[in-house]
């Protein structure tokens, strides 16, 4: 019987993992194009980091009314992972400067 396509080229097994740790030793450089101040405190960082939570979760709910189906389940489930986020980022926040 004559196979309609010819078989993939062979590659070795342990590549994949090999790459991966090649890449995981890799020093990441960060871009300099957006760069955020070195003196900037943390508690800023934060809360700056929660508004902008906050304001992509409102994005991901309000985008998401004009979604049916499976689309809008991701999308919700986006959201969902932004809240989360969110949660932490002001836990961060309260161990930073507890309101107690």
């Amino acid at each position: 019987m004559v196979k309609p396509s010819p078989n993939p080229p062979e590659s070795k097994p342990d590549t994949p993992a090999r790459e991966l740790h090649l890449k995981s030793t890799t020093p990441h450089t960060p871009s300099t194009m957006f760069l955020i101040a070195p003196n900037i405190k943390t508690e800023d960082l934060l809360a700056h980091a929660c508004e902008s939570l906050a304001s992509a979760s409102v994005m991901a709910s309000d985008f998401a009314t004009f979604l049916d189906g499976p689309q809008r389940s991701t999308l919700l489930g986006i959201q969902q992972v932004i809240m989360l986020a969110d949660l932490a980022v002001n836990r961060a926040l309260d161990n930073l400067d507890p309101q107690g």
